[in-house]
């Protein structure tokens, strides 16, 4: 009891109110997993999934990532622009935005968008917390708007037009802070293939990679979507049947399936949801297995294959 009471003086001194991003630099693991190489790379993850959300509602076909020499990331999409105008609460909508945590246009279906992934409207506004600097460039109402952000969200300055363009979409920029993460490095190959993998899922939307520090350059664009993906993956497999290919919609859930089966013995699926990759499976993996096996057992009862109390099973 005396050690307790030597630890703990417990009383309202103690509490703490985090105002704005200042939550997300005390525990930046609550928001982005870790500060490790794979919360580094997740920074990356929530700004690329904003512009496919925008190339998935039918804004833009090419995003553009660049890792730069100073191991800074930039990326860059062809959607309408962030909005630049006055937002209710009296703040720009650029700096509610990238500032203020569950500000987005993807809470109903009045921002446009078709589907979302990331982390909703906290996403962009958590980069710019663990950032150093970030910069956004919007292209949008033949203007060119921009506006910098320092120190985990401080703004530099106003939201202020740069210049004329007839382009629209949106750049960030933005350079992690080295306090808060242990691994510094941003790795080409983790980010190549995530990218690869997003291209494989938007159908004909083209994904440019760019690291300026080595000089490599690739591009990802795949016309057959889960097609070419199944492909890929059975790559010097022996196939034992063409891919199946099944798109539809019920009740607006859109669901696209490929499958192939190889001479092998192991088994690969992986589902999404909303271009985010679903590891630990769910209802809707689930739902497929089981639909799968009951139509081969239906099948092969109609034909002959199996007799009325026989049936395939997963293992």
């Amino acid at each position: 009891m005396n050690y307790m009471a030597a630890k703990s003086n417990y009383d309202e001194s103690n509490i703490q109110i985090l105002e704005g991003l200042e939550a997300v630099r005390k525990r930046p693991g609550m928001y982005i997993g870790s500060t490790d190489a794979r919360g580094l790379h997740h920074l990356v993850w929530e700004i690329v999934d904003n512009a496919i959300d925008e190339a998935l509602s039918g804004f833009g076909d090419n995003i553009q990532v660049t890792i730069c020499k100073d191991n800074s990331i930039k990326v860059t999409d062809h959607g309408r622009g962030m909005p630049t105008g006055m937002h209710a609460s009296g703040k720009p909508t650029t700096e509610v935005i990238l500032t203020i945590l569950h500000a987005g246009g993807k809470f109903n279906e009045d921002g446009g968008y078709k589907t979302s992934g990331g982390l909703h409207g906290v996403g962009a506004s958590v980069v710019n917390a663990l950032s150093s600097w970030l910069e956004v460039t919007i292209y949008r109402d033949g203007k060119i708007w921009q506006q910098r952000f320092e120190d985990g969200g401080s703004k530099v300055g106003k939201l202020k037009v740069i210049g004329k363009s007839n382009q629209t979409g949106t750049t960030i920029h933005f350079m992690p802070d080295s306090s808060i993460f242990s691994v510094y490095e941003y790795n080409f190959s983790t980010i190549s293939e995530r990218l690869m993998e997003s291209a494989f899922l938007l159908k004909g939307i083209k994904i440019d990679l760019v690291d300026e520090r080595t000089g490599k350059e690739i591009s990802y664009q795949y016309d057959n979507g889960l097609t070419a993906f199944v492909e890929y993956l059975n790559y010097e497999k022996e196939t034992l049947n063409e891919i199946i290919n099944i798109e539809g919609t019920n009740n607006e859930i859109e669901v696209d399936v490929a499958m192939q089966f190889t001479s092998g013995y192991q088994e690969t699926t992986l589902s999404f949801v909303n271009l985010v990759r679903t590891g630990d499976g769910g209802t809707h993996e689930t739902g497929f297995r089981s639909a799968l096996t009951r139509t081969f057992n239906e099948y092969a009862r109609k034909y002959g294959l199996l007799k009325e109390r026989q049936e395939f099973r997963r293992k």
